[in-house]
């Protein structure tokens, strides 16, 4: 396939906003992929050269691409700048510029990875120069519409407005026209969330291939998710006899071992290995295993007085500058819980209690990594107790398990229950949002530019981001300045595809769907501004469209802590928002 025939599809999806539309269309693009090459079209739709695992990033910035433009196209520097300025958009500024240069060649998809695979991976003297002059050759070689979607690649700016879970869908849809197979596939996903490699499967091999697909060593396993419920009783009714581990405050790491090798993971799938030196060195030395796959929890201490810290204070160890410094200056412990992969065996489907026997057996006794505590119980009494004496410790709650249950990578189900204090009171729970966009400042925040900011949750039903708060109040200077900060480097001149949000609440400056925040409020209440779970329908005239059912909302919402460890898609959701509504009106 050429990159303009690919390019195409891109301007078929970047102007489709129906769901349902992009997987069919997908699915045509798949079909007419040849099987060496819809790997590659897979990871491009991502705008990327590798898997989201892999640290390969194009470290180009906006001002490298308009240099880029300009040298290839033998054009004024502050033109294409002038040019950028009034689009907003690198693609549509290239395109237009380019609307008048032949086009030298027809390349193939494959030859346009190669080459921005080079750029990715430039490095050292003289790198950024080389990054330029391999993009500039695109934009020579390439037609106008190809440049658009280009220097969108690499600039993390394609917008096609579809998530992985699309694409999953669309590789049901290409082998039987239905999605029927993305249970399937997005099993072996969540095994293996390499999306290129889970689409080579599907088109060479067909569904009965996933049996096949395992942990490997160096390959994030998607981590498992866990329910909430609101107390001991329910819990035990729920799962019965369970396992219950204190639950901390703290981000969560997959570590990887072979031999002296050692891989560190976050939530959100990106290597951390050289942020954590204390806790590489410590399953280096207390895991007695060649072949490793664990789980657990970070957590900092005071090295005086060996008292437990915080999350905002944990999260300072996220750094990628004076690691060393850090590190003794606030160290942390893991506490290790689950174990996925020992020796060659794959462990996901044992039962808890096998696996925790396995992981007991496999730590030895250390400073830095320590086996989670827990206890059996079968009372929700006993229950309530560990919950209570979790609390007074200053822990977030407790973790119940199914000793039965297996271990669902990537999926949320009643295998683990947790139970946080914050369940226990009317505040029902905090919850983890997508930041949207912001609007001006006025008054004291004229200064900051920012006066108030949307969040939402996600609709993994539409695969949309739909609003539940505007946050003008309960920030300090300094998290008003971090938030408009972070914001700016997502600006987009328009509203994102995958947004619905009621014009009533439009932003002035939208932002992509990057930032995750922890927010409390007093309680979730019904809002017609609002878009999570509102119900459209056509008026009794039938002449407009208007509200039927109202949406959710957070009343007095405010800033707990920004959740740099989650991705936009790990946030809450709007079924789990229902559920914590439900919960809600029992007390």
């Amino acid at each position: 396939m050429t990159f303009k025939r690919l390019s195409e599809y891109f301007h078929i999806l970047e102007n489709t906003t129906a769901r349902n539309q992009m997987t069919e269309i997908l699915a045509d693009l798949f079909k007419e992929a040849k099987s060496g090459e819809i790997g590659k079209i897979v990871f491009l739709l991502q705008g990327r050269v590798a898997p989201l695992y892999d640290a390969v990033e194009f470290g180009l910035a906006d001002k490298m691409v308009i240099r880029a433009i300009a040298d290839s196209l033998k054009a004024d520097g502050g033109e294409v700048t002038k040019a950028f300025k009034g689009s907003g958009d690198l693609g549509i500024t290239v395109e237009k510029l380019k609307g008048n240069c032949k086009t030298k060649k027809d390349l193939s998809v494959g030859e346009v990875f190669e080459i921005l695979s080079q750029t990715a991976k430039a490095g050292g003297a003289g790198s950024q120069e080389t990054k330029i002059q391999l993009l500039g050759k695109l934009i020579v070689d390439l037609d106008p519409l190809s440049t658009r979607y280009l220097v969108r690649i690499p600039v993390a700016k394609l917008r096609l407005g579809f998530s992985d879970m699309t694409i999953l869908d669309a590789l049901s849809w290409m082998r039987t026209g239905s999605k029927e197979l993305r249970p399937e596939i997005e099993k072996a996903y969540n095994v293996r969330p390499d999306l290129g490699f889970i689409a080579e499967t599907v088109k060479n091999s067909g569904e009965k291939s996933f049996e096949n697909i395992e942990p490997r060593v160096g390959i994030p396993v998607l981590m498992a998710r866990a329910e909430r419920m609101g107390s001991g009783e329910e819990i035990i009714e729920k799962i019965g006899r369970c396992a219950v581990e204190p639950k901390f405050d703290g981000f969560r790491l997959q570590g990887h071992k072979k031999g002296d090798k050692v891989k560190l993971i976050s939530r959100n799938l990106e290597d951390v290995t050289a942020m954590y030196p204390d806790i590489v060195a410590g399953i280096r030395e207390q895991v007695k295993a060649k072949e490793a796959i664990l789980e657990g929890e970070a957590v900092a201490y005071n090295p005086q007085t060996g008292e437990y810290l915080p999350f905002q204070e944990t999260v300072q160890r996220k750094r990628k500058y004076n690691i060393e410094a850090k590190a003794k200056e606030i160290p942390l412990k893991l506490f290790a819980f689950e174990l996925l992969y020992k020796e060659g065996r794959n462990l996901l489907l044992s039962v808890y209690e096998e696996r925790r026997k396995e992981l007991e057996k496999i730590i030895e006794k250390g400073e830095v990594i320590l086996v989670a505590q827990e206890e059996v119980v079968d009372r929700a009494k006993r229950l309530e107790v560990i919950f209570q004496d979790a609390v007074s410790r200053g822990l977030e709650g407790v973790m119940a398990k199914k000793l039965d249950g297996i271990y669902r990578a990537g999926s949320r189900d009643f295998n683990w229950i947790k139970y946080k204090r914050s369940y226990a009171g009317k505040l029902n729970d905090t919850v983890d949002s997508v930041v949207m966009g912001y609007d001006f400042g006025q008054g004291k925040r004229t200064a900051f530019g920012i006066g108030d900011f949307l969040i939402g949750v996600y609709d993994e039903k539409q695969e949309k981001y739909v609003s539940i708060a505007k946050i003008g109040t309960g920030l300090t200077d300094r998290e008003w300045k971090e938030i408009k900060k972070r914001s700016d480097r997502l600006k987009t001149k328009v509203k994102p595809k995958n947004y619905e949000v009621d014009k009533i609440m439009d932003c002035d400056i939208w932002i992509e769907p990057e930032i995750v925040v922890e927010i409390r409020a007093d309680e979730i209440t019904r809002s017609p501004v609002h878009t999570a779970g509102r119900i459209m329908g056509p008026s009794k005239s039938g002449s407009a469209v208007e509200v039927k059912e109202a949406g959710l909302a957070l009343r007095f919402p405010r800033l707990e802590k920004f959740r740099d460890d989650k991705k936009p898609t790990d946030a809450t959701t709007l079924s789990e928002l229902w559920k914590m509504l439900q919960r809600q009106m029992k007390k």
